[in-house]
């Protein structure tokens, strides 16, 4: 059996208004964001990454290239209308025959552990679903997976509306993926968020991420966010 190809697109375009610095390099233990999330990644056995990135391009890839991971760091010169067009950069990128997924995660959800990206990479190929995401409860989070009939699709959407109305056009077909991690869920958008993170999480070492009083993610049904 052929083994499936996934490429990682992680988004870090955002101006990161609320937090008041790049969501992206701000430091987790030994890392900072963007690096957490792809050691994160490629732990999980996702090892081609696209990072998506605005206007702190260089410090973001001197960040990457300083951990020793691969990945590739690309702008996003549209950012301004909206994460979407952030996927689709990453798309651009990461489209190539052979490709069989992307798998999209946001920088600013550093907390997801390694074994909720392998159960969702598990289903798709157990399912062949064309939407795979993490649920906790009724919450579903990141990262999120696109199959690749879904990729014009995604090109063709409305920039207003977002990838949401792919996942709502086939919302009788997404798999969601039950997960015991609250990291998939939450997000660290402010510096209040930061704070109560505290740096190096023994918790979050141990799987605990639930005991840290961080940030939920938005309502996934906001069209304000992606996807």
């Amino acid at each position: 059996m052929r083994l499936i190809m996934v490429v990682g697109i992680i988004l870090a375009a955002g101006a990161s208004a609320r937090m008041g610095r790049p969501k992206a390099l701000l430091p987790i233990g030994g890392d900072t964001f963007v690096t957490r999330v792809c050691r994160t990644l490629v732990e999980a056995g996702v090892g081609d990454l696209v990072v998506v990135v605005g206007a702190e391009h260089d410090a973001i890839a001197a960040a990457v290239d300083g951990s020793g991971l691969r990945a590739r760091v690309v702008e996003n010169p549209r950012r301004e209308e909206g994460q979407l067009s952030s996927v689709l950069t990453g798309l651009a990128v990461a489209d190539r025959p052979g490709v069989d997924a992307l798998l999209v995660h946001l920088v600013d959800a550093p907390l997801v552990r390694p074994d909720t990206v392998r159960a969702v990479l598990d289903a798709f190929l157990r399912t062949h679903a064309p939407i795979v995401r993490p649920a906790v409860g009724d919450r579903h989070g990141h990262p999120v997976l696109f199959a690749r009939r879904l990729f014009d699709e995604l090109r063709r959407a409305d920039p207003a509306v977002g990838a949401k109305a792919v996942v709502q056009a086939h919302a009788s077909e997404v798999c969601n993926v039950a997960v015991d991690d609250e990291g998939a869920c939450r997000d660290i958008d402010t510096p209040e968020d930061f704070a109560r993170l505290a740096g190096p999480s023994p918790a979050h070492q141990r799987g605990e991420v639930g005991r840290l009083a961080v940030h939920e993610q938005p309502n996934p049904e906001d069209p304000r966010r992606e996807p």
